[in-house]
Parts: C-alpha cells; structure tokens; sequence
C-alpha cells in the first residue's frame, strides 16, 4: 500500500499521521505567509502555491525531524522556509525560461508580466527571510550560503558550459546548485530544529543532496519517456525550449552514424510540431535514456548508502523507500 502522504510504501502508521500533521500546518502557514495588503501581489503570490506541487522539501524536513523530536516549535517554520524559497525561485525561472505555464497553469509572468513574477518572487523570499530570522543566525548562515548555490546554479546554467569543459559535467554541477541544495538544506533545518546531533544533521543533509540529484534527474527522464502530462507540462517542454537535459546531452555525444538524424534535430529549432515529435521519437528509443536512468540509480543508490549509519527507526525506512520511489518513476 502506498501512503498518501508520503507517496511511498506505507512504513509505519505513527510516522504518517505525524508528518501528515506537519503537513497540514505547512500548508496553513504558506497560505498565511503569503497574503498581502496589496490585491494584486496577494493574487501573484498565491497563484503558484495554489498550484499545489509534490512539497517534496517540506516533507523531507519533516522526516529528517524524525530523528530527533518532530514537535519541537522550529521544525515546521523551517519547513515552511524552504518551500517558499523553493516556491520564490519558480517565479524567476519562469521568467528566466519565459515559460507560459507552470503545471498546466499559466505562469504568473504569462498572467500579469515579467516585472510581477520577479518581485513576487522577491517577496517571498522576503517571508521566507522574515521566518527564518526566528529560527537563529545559524540557520541564516545555511539558508544564505544555500541562496548562493540557488543563485550560482541559476548563472552557470545560463551561461552554459565554457570551452574546454564536460557538458554531462556541468549539467550536474547545474543541478548540484540549482535543485539538490535546497534538498540538501530541507533536510539540515528540519533535522537541526529537531534537535538532532549534528553528525546525523551531516548524513540527512548529504543524503539529501544525493536524492535531490537522482529527483531532478528523474524528472528529466519524464519530460522525454511520458506520454501524459506528469509533471504538468507537454512532455517534451525542455527538448522544444533547447533545454539540453542529461539524456539530450547523452544523444549528442554521439559518434554513431545512424544517430545523424538525431544530432541534426537536436542542434535545430525544435517548434515545428512534426519536427519535435520526431526528435521527442528518437530520444525515447536512444542508448542515451538507459545511461540517463542509470545516472538516476547510481545517485539513489548512493543516497541509500549514506542511511546505513543512521538509527533503525520507520524514519529511516520512509527515506529508503522515498529512495525506491525516485529509482522507479515512470520514464
């Protein structure tokens, strides 16, 4: 049975109402945090939480709080920290990526324009600031070194790998900085505001860095590999926006005669709908997809390595089924 909350096997009946509690009050102080006297930034700042979304970083917040006391008051502020920063950061790659929609819905700079989502993306990390200034300067420290690797990310991935390096290679710096560090901080505060030693804090923080790295590549994998709209968007958004991903970059490195086509399509705009479901075609059935999803397992498998240390609590199955449930995504 899988468990609604967690969307994983069902571990333990204690641990799921738990972090469905925590859940719960996550959801209630996001819906607080982003109101606004100003009509139209309250519209814009709740149009993507309305949304709704897997809250993957509060969740491993809270299951990384397991380990020490769940209750305890700072656990679910930082939860709640780190998904409005997550949330803040959507706002500006949609404007970085002028996506028209954001899972299935319009994007807030397709509704009221660039100048909006950039500064209702501000104002939330201005709440996600605001919160966290009660949870300790430490935590600050981690949050703005964390902010550096948003930002870091964000800038290498615009301005693409330089001559002379690996394009696999800087794809995973990418999203090293981009995606697995705010996973990697999720799990951090929440362990930290549980009272969790800090050798523990340590390992919950890499694992989740190496568990971001396999969901984000996971994701990836479906933008090509699903034939509905999983992740909330036409598959094959990334392929028609030139967003080269781990299995394009595979395919391009290439040297097979008979991937000619290929290459050629993937180097070439990509609008024409008869072109991109070609291109969308050849992808699907190309070596490069198998290395990709082993790129996947290699990363869950080593987050699963770094639980072997921790105490055998339904806590830590709930992370290696979280682990189980990335290495079999639908791709």
């Amino acid at each position: 049975m899988t468990s609604p909350v967690l969307g994983i096997p069902a571990v333990d009946p204690a641990l799921e109402a738990s972090v469905r509690a925590g859940l719960e009050e996550v959801e209630e102080r996001l819906a607080d945090a982003v109101k606004s006297d100003d009509t139209l930034l309250a519209a814009a700042s709740r149009h993507l939480m309305a949304a709704g979304g897997k809250r993957f970083r509060p969740l491993l917040a809270l299951l990384a709080a397991q380990f020490g006391d769940p209750d305890a008051p700072g656990v679910v502020r930082a939860a709640v920290v780190v998904e409005l920063t997550h949330v803040a950061t959507r706002y500006h790659d949609d404007v970085q990526d002028e996506a028209p929609l954001r899972r299935g819905a319009p994007s807030a700079n397709a509704l009221w324009g660039n100048t909006v989502a950039i500064l209702t993306g501000d104002f939330l990390f201005a709440k996600a600031s605001d919160l966290l200034a009660d949870l300790g300067p430490e935590s600050v420290r981690i949050q703005a070194r964390t902010f550096e690797r948003l930002v870091q990310g964000q800038l290498r991935e615009t301005q693409g790998p330089r001559d002379g390096d690996d394009p696999v290679g800087h794809y995973l710096g990418v999203l090293s900085d981009k995606t697995a560090s705010l996973i990697a901080t999720s799990a951090r505060l929440g362990a930290r505001h549980a009272g969790v030693p800090e050798p523990t804090v340590d390992l919950l923080a890499r694992y989740g860095e190496r568990i971001g790295m396999a969901f984000q590549l996971a994701d990836d994998l479906l933008d090509i590999a699903s034939e509905s709209a999983v992740l909330g968007k036409t598959p094959g958004t990334d392929l028609r926006e030139g967003v080269w991903t781990l299995p394009v970059l595979y395919a391009r490195q290439s040297t097979d005669p008979a991937d000619a086509t290929l290459r050629a399509l993937l180097d070439g705009p990509l609008h024409d709908d008869a072109v991109h479901a070609e291109a969308l075609r050849l992808l699907r059935a190309h070596p490069a997809m198998t290395r990709a999803r082993d790129m996947v397992r290699r990363y869950v498998s080593d987050a699963r390595a770094v639980l072997a240390p921790l105490p055998d609590v339904p806590a830590r199955d709930a992370l290696v089924a979280l682990c189980e449930a990335v290495a079999t995504r639908p791709a």
